[in-house]
């Protein structure tokens, strides 16, 4: 089983990609083609997505039981000890003068961010 998800991406690359999988749903696509045939839409998705994004997940015969590919994607996937997880980009977190609210004491601001 193979599926292709893509975002942003010229209307003629997922006219392509109907010819060996089906669209369930705009920009989604489902299939079992062979690895080789894979390989080569994936390729070919690579090179056309110009500033969209894609992904692509199928099954194999490891413990998850399916492995994926990301394209310019801000998640990214990380082999953890042989399983495959997604690394989520870290958040900048807000300074603490731009998340309390104004009308607070210098005391409460203290005791919630643990400053003496």
């Amino acid at each position: 089983m193979t599926i292709i998800v893509l975002t942003r991406c010229p209307v003629g690359l997922r006219g392509f990609l109907t010819r060996w999988l089906m669209e369930i749903s705009p920009g989604v696509f489902i299939g079992g083609p062979s690895a080789r045939i894979r390989e080569a839409l994936w390729a070919e998705v690579r090179q056309y997505a110009d500033t969209g994004r894609a992904l692509l997940a199928y099954s194999t015969n490891n413990e998850q039981g399916f492995a994926f590919e990301t394209h310019d994607h801000k998640w990214h996937p990380v082999d953890h000890e042989g399983l495959i997880l997604i690394r989520r980009p870290t958040e900048k977190p807000a300074s603490p003068s731009a998340t309390t609210p104004s009308g607070w004491s210098k005391a409460a601001k203290r005791r919630r961010y643990g400053q003496r």
